[in-house]
């Protein structure tokens, strides 16, 4: 269902249900957001890519499992709709790089997938877009992050149309980062990691990617104030002190060190 594999401080998390092209069951979701959580408490680790076995990354909701819920109770949709939004919330706040590795299509809740990620790298060919509206359904937990990515009139287009788009399509609105030849898809994804992973601090990402979840719901003034104390506290941390040092030296920052020692 979900297959777990490090390599130096690269965690990957592949989904594994290629017979329904890995659709998020309550079971997958739990074993993702779960995997997600233990990654980001692991110091080992840098960087978190998400990819699919097979044709598709992800086919989104587990429609069979849908349709066994059209007929409970209200309060066991909402826990199931929950359980999803904490995953996509995971994500987000996680505070290490997310890569979604595209290998396959993204459709629903697989797109929202690969679009919540901090990158998404996604291979020539593949088709993604919100198709929920297309057989009654609505792409509500998607939205709260496809607005903030795409804005109002590209989600609006994407959502309320649920049509499909090619990648191109899909990078050109800023939906996902690069589309590469699916031959180069590993070698893209294992730079981007690497360099993550080799040439940025740790606690800077954490703070940036703090900063970058909290900053779009502020008005000006309280986003400055905000920032204010995010810069005052950056300053202060370990990382910061070194890697000015570093600098100034005209030495390698600890963290590029280890990596290269490592």
């Amino acid at each position: 269902m979900l297959k777990t594999s490090t390599d130096g401080a690269i965690r990957t998390l592949t989904l594994d249900r290629p017979d329904v092209r890995n659709a998020l069951s309550a079971d997958l979701v739990g074993a993702l957001t779960a995997a997600l959580e233990d990654a980001g408490r692991d110091d080992s680790v840098r960087v978190v890519v998400i990819t699919g076995t097979g044709r598709g990354f992800s086919a989104g909701a587990d429609l069979a499992a849908l349709k066994a819920l059209s007929s409970a109770s209200a309060e066991a949709n909402l826990r199931d709709s929950e359980h999803l939004a904490r995953l996509f919330k995971t994500i987000y706040q996680l505070p290490k790089p997310v890569i979604a590795k595209v290998q396959g299509h993204a459709i629903a809740g697989g797109c929202g997938l690969a679009a919540v990620c901090d990158f998404s790298i996604v291979a020539d060919g593949v088709k993604l877009g919100f198709t929920e509206t297309r057989i009654g359904f609505v792409p509500a937990i998607v939205s709260v992050f496809a607005v903030r990515k795409l804005g109002e009139a590209a989600a609006r287009d994407l959502l309320l149309r649920g049509r499909l788009i090619d990648a191109d399509t899909a990078a050109g609105m800023g939906l996902v980062t690069r589309v590469v030849a699916p031959d180069d898809l590993d070698l893209e994804v294992d730079a981007l990691c690497r360099e993550l992973a080799t040439e940025t601090s740790a606690s800077a990402i954490a703070l940036t990617k703090q900063l970058l979840a909290d900053v779009p719901s502020m008005g000006v003034a309280e986003g400055l104030s905000y920032a204010a104390r995010l810069n005052a506290l950056a300053r202060a941390t370990d990382d910061c002190k070194a890697g000015v040092n570093a600098f100034l030296t005209k030495q390698d920052p600890p963290w590029k060190t280890a990596a290269l020692e490592g």
